[in-house]
């Protein structure tokens, strides 16, 4: 199932479920309680927003090797995790803009999950339970702006830095997905999940053991290895089979 946040011609913004009809309105929380509602749009009706308003958004750094064999045999004591602002969340179709200072910023395509349910310290087995799907990121960055000692907030805050969507896929499986970007056309990443240091289970596991995770938080599993630098006038889309393609053009501040 597909969900999704839109915004009608009038302002309104309303939630809906991907249909064969079209784009079935519903109400409630999609987390806990919701219902269809007798309405039915088609996407010329509206325009497309970020899936869903997350209440954090934690990313986990440095997580994809490039082959198999690259594993390491023994997994670091701590994952490197960070935070993105909730101000710097976008839908597909939006601009990504370039601080003044600088001329390029990173893409980097991924995974996301979504969690549903409130959630503290689970084991890697009971991960699946406390997802509620998954949609696609782009982890906007600027290097530029990274500190020496390693401190990396900045140069991933900048508003328009999380682009997410086109919407969140309650039916996917992790395990069996490839993660692409392409920019301005040209394929520049492509690799599957196995091919993560960190898990998903894992790494949802761990972060549950040291903070309460609840609905609507949003986690960033890691970006393939390819990712490269954009300039004003490009164009980004991040595609994951089952989910679909983020579409966001690359603009000056």
């Amino acid at each position: 199932m597909k969900f999704a946040r839109f915004k009608q011609k009038d302002g309104t913004i309303i939630q809906g479920v991907l249909t064969e009809d079209g784009i079935h309105q519903i109400e409630g929380d999609i987390f806990s309680e919701w219902n269809y509602t007798n309405a039915i749009y088609n996407d010329a009706e509206l325009e497309l927003l970020e899936p869903l308003r997350p209440r954090h958004v934690i990313g986990i750094g440095a997580n994809y090797v490039e082959n198999t064999d690259d594993l390491p045999s023994e997994l670091p004591t701590i994952p490197v995790f960070f935070y993105k602002p909730v101000s710097s969340v976008i839908g597909s179709g939006k601009p990504i803009v370039i601080p003044s200072k600088i001329g390029e910023v990173k893409f980097e395509s991924e995974l996301a999950a979504i969690i549903g349910k409130r959630t503290r310290n689970i084991t890697e087995e009971e991960v699946e339970k406390s997802i509620f799907g998954y949609t696609i990121a782009n982890d906007v960055t600027a290097p530029q702006f990274f500190h020496e000692a390693g401190h990396w907030t900045i140069g991933k805050s900048f508003d328009t830095f999380t682009p997410l969507g086109p919407y969140i896929e309650t039916e996917l499986d992790p395990d069996k997905v490839f993660v692409e970007a392409y920019l301005n056309g040209d394929k520049k990443q492509d690799s599957e999940t196995s091919l993560m240091i960190f898990s998903i289970r894992k790494m949802i596991a761990y972060l549950s053991t040291v903070m309460t995770l609840e609905p609507g938080d949003v986690i960033l599993t890691g970006s393939p290895l390819g990712a490269e630098m954009m300039k004003d006038g490009d164009e980004i889309i991040c595609r994951i089979d089952g989910i679909g393609e983020l579409h966001n053009s690359v603009e000056k501040g």
